[in-house]
Formats: structure tokens, sequence, C-alpha cells
């Protein structure tokens, strides 16, 4: 469960790495459906000004005490040093050992790894520092190629976006897929992405970082059901289809043809798992035109069948499985 979440500031701190977890976590969104949490920003001693590594100062409301009851303590990345405080690295210890869950957002897991929490365990970070982290804590198993790691109790992430990909993920996991698509949608990014920090150095996370095509990307959300042809969603944002083509792959790193098909997967995903709809029906709500087109688009992204992924992640049984596994192996 997330009802009390503690993040840490420390000297050198990455404000939009903060910024993610506040995002995430600190955002009163009780009118979607999403429970409310409580976020307590924590500094080795509260009042007392942090310098973020952009030159302004944030102040801490809460000292160390605030762990105290947290359910989960989120490390935004901070720089990169020789050692860390070591009242901090005693408050993180001890309250892992009583139980709460441990987040860290790219470079933060050098310090947990100064910790020593990460021995022994799986974990990840920005895939330019891997080779540092390695060799500074040679006893953690560090994965440089994955978007997050999820090891339980504690869930490490790659840099930036990969930090809103993993507080999404421990959202979907704790509280359910419902409240983290509820989350992302006001956020305007995929409620989770699949692959790993090589694929997105090819290949633009799929999400708008402009203002531009903002409405367009959010209407094509609300209907994907529907076709989109590239003219049609050029005249909606009132440009040529040269222009928009354009606009849109500068905007999301990739072909409005490409985010759709990812934001019908992701869609069928939500769909598979909280309800027990046919898959013929989840191609349907989702825009693909037949179950084999959903298992061709779903499989390529995800990497399993439709019929396994529910079997896997649905805590609803099928009311259809023979028969849609049926048509899906056809």
């Amino acid at each position: 469960m997330l009802r009390t979440i503690a993040c840490l500031l420390i000297d050198g701190v990455s404000p939009f790495e903060f910024g993610t977890v506040c995002e995430v976590f600190g955002i009163d969104r009780t009118e979607d459906g999403v429970p409310k949490m409580e976020l307590r920003i924590c500094g080795e001693q509260a009042g007392v000004p942090v310098g973020a590594d952009v030159g302004v100062r944030m102040i801490p409301e809460f000292g160390l005490g605030g762990f105290d009851g947290a359910d989960l303590i989120a490390i935004p990345a901070t720089r990169i040093r020789d050692s860390y405080p070591p009242a901090v690295l005693d408050a993180l210890r001890a309250a892992h050992a009583k139980g709460a869950m441990i987040l860290t957002v790219c470079s933060g897991a050098f310090l947990l790894g100064a910790s020593g929490l990460l021995d022994g365990r799986r974990c990840t970070t920005h895939w330019r520092h891997a080779d540092e982290f390695q060799r500074r804590y040679p006893s953690a198993d560090v994965n440089p190629d994955v978007l997050f790691v999820d090891d339980g109790d504690i869930v490490t992430s790659a840099g930036t976006a990969a930090g809103i990909d993993a507080c999404l993920h421990l959202v979907r996991r704790e509280l359910g897929s419902g409240v983290a698509t509820a989350i992302a949608r006001r956020m305007v990014v995929p409620p989770q992405r699949d692959g790993g920090q090589r694929q997105f150095v090819d290949l633009p996370m799929p999400e708008g970082t402009g203002d531009s095509l903002e409405p367009v990307l959010t209407w094509m959300l609300g209907n994907l059901a529907e076709d989109h042809p590239v003219a049609a969603l050029a005249r909606r944002a009132r440009m040529s289809e040269r222009t928009f083509a354009r606009r849109f792959v500068a905007e999301t790193g990739t072909t409005p043809t490409r985010w759709l098909s990812l934001q019908r997967v992701l869609h069928a995903r939500h769909l598979l798992e909280e309800t027990d709809l046919g898959v013929e029906e989840v191609a349907r709500q989702c825009g693909f035109s037949t179950s084999a087109l959903l298992r061709h688009h779903f499989h390529k992204i995800v990497g399993v069948p439709p019929n396994d992924y529910r079997r896997t992640f649905s805590d609803r049984p099928s009311v259809k499985p023979a028969r849609d596994r049926a048509r899906m192996e056809a």
C-alpha cells in the first residue's frame, strides 16, 4: 500500500527527478479516483535549505524523522559524490529494516548503494553511470539496459523519464492499473512503457514534450477506437499534413501511426487486466480491426500474446478463455 511517501533531499538534488516524485505522489487527485497520499519532503534537518544542482535551494519540511511510518522512501537523482551523510545512510537502513519500500531515480541509486542496501540486489541506474556504479558497489547486480528494476521492496530506475515509469509502476503494483492510468492521463504520459534504456536511445519516448500538440494527443487517447488518418489529425491541429507529421515526430520522437499503436496496446493491457472482455472486444475498443491485428502489435511491443499477458497479470478470470485462445491461435 502507498499511503505515506517520504522524499529525501540532499545537496545536489535534481529538480526534475524531485518533481517527478512530487507529480506522481504529491498531488491530490482524489477527484480522479486516486487514493489520497501523504508526501513528506525530508532532509537531514528540517527547515535547513538544500541546494539543487541548478542553483536553487529548497527547504525540507521534515527531518529524517519523516521516514517514520513511511510506506515508501523516494530518493531522487542527486550529485554523485565520494561519500554521503552518515545520518542519512543510517536512517535509510533503519527505515528499510522497519518495512519501508525504497525507490531511487537515476543517480539516487548511488546514495542507496552507499547504504549497503543494494548489496546482492538487482538494480539499475542511468546507463552513463552504470560502470562507475558497478565499480563502487561490486556486490550489486546492476543492469544498465532496463528502464527500471523491481526487486520487491527496492525499485531502482534509470535516468529522467524512467523515473516516471518507475513511479507509475509502483502505483500500478500497489494500487492497481486504474489508479496508475488515472495519474498518467493527467500527466499526459503512457501508463507504462516497455523496453530498455538502449531501446530509447534509438527510439525516443513516445509522449508529447511540447504544448502545441497536447490537445490532439489527449483527444486521440480518449478516442482510441476511432480511425485517425493523418489528414484528419492535421486538420484538428490546424496544420498542413506535412507540418503536422514533422511536428509530431519532433514532439513525440515517433510517427503518428507508431504512437497510436503503442497507446492502443497500452489500453489493451489495461482492459486485459481490469475487465472480462473477450480479446475480440478488447481489439475493437482499442481501435484494432481484428484480434489478429491486436496480437501482432501486442506481441511486438509487450513480448507476449494478449491471452498470456492476461493469465499473468489479471486478477479477473476471462469469461471466454477457450474461445479467445482458439481465435488467437488460429
